[in-house]
């Protein structure tokens, strides 16, 4: 049995029931197709160029050893690592955005990709770690700064100006922290730390896909569960919390989700600007929805991060550029309007 309310849709099936909005349906295969479309091209580009016929017979072991071994060692695992990686930052970014209640919130501007960067680098300057190391130095600086900001922006509640004014502080800090580890660092660390701090995709193998893979498995499914709760914060604490949502062990546990889908999409890849930031309010309009819009801001983040790749390989071709730089050019003039914008309405 189906009924139709707005542009979304409930499904019933005796006592289970579902809504499905077909507006958000539309868009995210509208982006799938983007997506699909724009990886092909990716992996069909490059010094060794390719047909779509030689791609897909690669892909599945019938394409030479030539066409397999830069298909399946070399592009693929760069291009899924950026699909991932784009759809975890950009559904970490829409989580924290409805949490602060502010298109500033996202995770790239409040600190916690600072704080996994200085992780990082502290693995790679101390330690000398491997890939792995470095990711899990990452992991551990992203939730060690999640944890200090929620203390210090924590007075009787979480207020979202707190949480956005602590993990800017936080950020810079992060960041001084990276600058004074550079400084006392040999010039080999110095070489590997500056690539992995600017965020690149460069070299991703299937040891990356299989991190960021991971994440999104375990973590993507309870952040769509956890929707309902989002949607409801949306419209205030008290007003959540009239509606039977527990405020601050739900903005915990979000949080938390959301720290580490960034956390590990930075262990990949670096820290990528501006993907999660302009993930969520792009999925918003789209969809037209006033409520956070997790998975339609996880397939804008792919195709974005996938398209920025893309275009930093080939714009300056031989030459590579970081994919880093790509988004941060993408993303800087949208934040450069979002606080114009912003500060003339009074919101600042």
């Amino acid at each position: 049995m189906t009924a139709v309310v707005g542009t979304a849709r409930v499904v019933r099936a005796g006592s289970f029931s579902v809504r499905v909005d077909v507006r958000s349906v539309t868009v995210c295969s509208l982006l799938l197709v983007g997506i699909l479309v724009v990886a092909t091209w990716s992996i069909m580009v490059g010094d060794f160029p390719l047909s779509v016929r030689q791609v897909l017979s690669a892909v599945f072991g019938d394409g030479g050893d030539d066409a397999e071994f830069i298909v399946q060692t070399l592009r693929l695992p760069r291009a899924l690592t950026a699909i991932l990686v784009g759809a975890a930052l950009g559904m970490s970014g829409a989580v924290f955005q409805s949490i602060a209640r502010n298109p500033l919130g996202s995770p790239d501007i409040v600190g916690f990709q600072q704080g996994a960067a200085f992780g990082a680098v502290l693995v790679i300057v101390y330690w000398g770690g491997s890939s792995l190391a470095v990711a899990g130095g990452a992991v551990a600086g992203g939730v060690v700064t999640a944890l200090l900001v929620y203390v210090l922006a924590w007075k009787r509640g979480l207020s979202s100006s707190r949480l956005v004014l602590v993990g800017i502080g936080i950020g810079f800090t992060a960041a001084a922290g990276v600058d004074y580890l550079i400084t006392r660092a040999d010039i080999y660390d110095v070489q590997r730390a500056a690539v992995w701090l600017t965020g690149s995709l460069n070299g991703r193998s299937w040891d990356h896909v299989r991190t960021v893979g991971l994440a999104l498995l375990v973590l993507a499914p309870l952040v769509i569960i956890g929707q309902r709760s989002l949607d409801r914060l949306d419209l205030g604490d008290d007003t959540a919390a009239a509606l039977g949502v527990r405020v601050n062990r739900a903005k915990l546990g979000l949080i938390v989700l959301a720290v580490g889908l960034s956390a590990l999409a930075v262990a990949a890849a670096g820290p990528i600007a501006f993907i999660a930031f302009v993930a969520g309010p792009i999925a918003r309009r789209m969809v037209n929805s006033p409520n956070a819009c997790v998975v339609p801001a996880a397939f804008v983040g792919a195709f974005v991060l996938t398209a920025a790749d893309l275009v930093a390989r080939r714009v300056l071709a031989p030459t590579e550029l970081p994919v880093g730089v790509m988004t941060a050019i993408i993303g800087a003039p949208y934040l450069l309007w979002l606080l114009t914008r912003r500060a003339r309405t009074g919101a600042l």
